[in-house]
């Protein structure tokens, strides 16, 4: 059996190729042969696929506006709305024998299954607001647009997959509201092997938060006030952060780290704080909870499917609740049994039991 992925523009190793890593190296640990298609491939991801024996295709369609890979995610996405100017370029690529998984925002193929990850129209009103000027009245001029374009490409590639299966229930329901039937909920896989406890005693004096374009920054900063010791990571903190967020006596901005770095961060915080605008699935909660650390976030959407109130964190149903929490664990702590809860629950995200839901319904589509 061979698979056939494909992926958005291969320019980081977040977002939405987590999940085409992950599931193209679980699959090709298990014999079957594995091929990702990509628009566009950055070197170093290239080399990440290889090393784990997976082939990776570069369609070579080059990013001409921009290179930072958010912004260039959206040229992608317009190119393809607009002219189908990248699947265009899969002619000839994609075999009726082989199963294909379409992963991707930017390309439509037709396909046995597309994974839907999320509208682009939803991610742009959640970070609306957090543009700067320029960027922000192009989107206001343009918001309508957006959205028409988006839900006509939904469609499109809903048309063109036998199945459509969604990364949350919550974002079942998203595209559900725009006519699109969803066939089932696949949770993003984890390596649970990689994200693990990295010590039996965690220093705790820290509280760790993920800074990135969906952060809810008002809100870091009001648990800051009240005396939270706050380390923030994210690639972007320095040029998206408010100022008074980034001079706030009682955040560390760390802004990249490594992925190494990252779990040890995680292993010895008293708890991962994630505040969103919008996010439909949610990396971060699931990393934390794998490296034994609970959750403090809201009850809502995708983080509110993984985290367990009261069990491996907490959920707040607002952001006064969610100041007071944290507050409350910062100078109380909580029961140890919790971290061990945690780890238990990434354990259902493990990416050996995501690929086996993967191989049932491949199986079951292809009878």
């Amino acid at each position: 059996m061979k698979f056939l992925i494909i992926a958005d523009p291969a320019l980081s190793m977040y977002g939405s190729l987590t999940p085409v890593l992950l599931l193209s190296r679980e699959l090709t640990r298990r014999g079957y042969e594995v091929v990702v298609i990509s628009p566009k491939v950055k070197n170093s991801i290239r080399e990440r696929f290889q090393k784990q024996d997976v082939k990776i295709i570069d369609l070579g369609a080059q990013n001409l506006l921009f290179s930072e890979p958010s912004k260039s995610f959206f040229e992608y996405w317009a190119r393809e709305s607009l002219l189908s100017a990248n699947s265009k370029r899969l002619k000839g690529l994609v075999d009726e024998g082989d199963i294909t998984l379409n992963f991707s925002n930017t390309m439509i193929a037709k396909a046995d299954v597309w994974y839907a990850q999320g509208p682009v129209h939803k991610t742009l009103e959640s970070i609306a607001c957090q543009l700067s000027m320029v960027y922000k009245l192009l989107y206001v001029v343009s918001e309508h647009i957006i959205k028409y374009l988006d839900r006509k490409l939904i469609r499109r590639f809903a048309k063109a997959s036998k199945l459509v299966i969604t990364n949350s229930r919550y974002q079942k329901e998203i595209y559900e509201k725009l006519g699109i039937m969803v066939h089932g909920v696949i949770y993003g896989p984890l390596d649970t092997e990689f994200f693990q406890p990295t010590t039996r005693r965690p220093r705790e004096d820290y509280v760790l938060t993920y800074f990135g374009k969906e952060t809810d920054y008002m809100t870091v900063k009001k648990v800051a006030d009240k005396g939270v010791k706050i380390k923030a990571f994210g690639s972007k903190a320095t040029s998206i952060v408010p100022k008074h967020v980034l001079n706030n006596p009682n955040i560390e901005v760390l802004g990249y780290v490594t992925d190494s770095e990252l779990v040890e961060l995680y292993s010895n915080a008293l708890f991962t704080l994630f505040l969103f605008t919008e996010e439909p699935f949610g990396y971060v909660p699931v990393e934390s909870m794998a490296c034994g650390t609970p959750v403090l976030t809201y009850n809502k959407q995708g983080p509110s499917e993984t985290v367990i109130n009261n069990v491996t964190g907490w959920l707040a149903n607002s952001d006064e609740e969610l100041i007071r929490l944290a507050l409350m664990l910062w100078k109380n702590g909580y029961p140890s049994v919790m971290r061990s809860n945690a780890r238990k629950r990434a354990l259902d995200f493990d990416i050996k039991k995501i690929a086996d839901e993967w191989i049932k319904l491949i199986e079951h589509i292809r009878e």
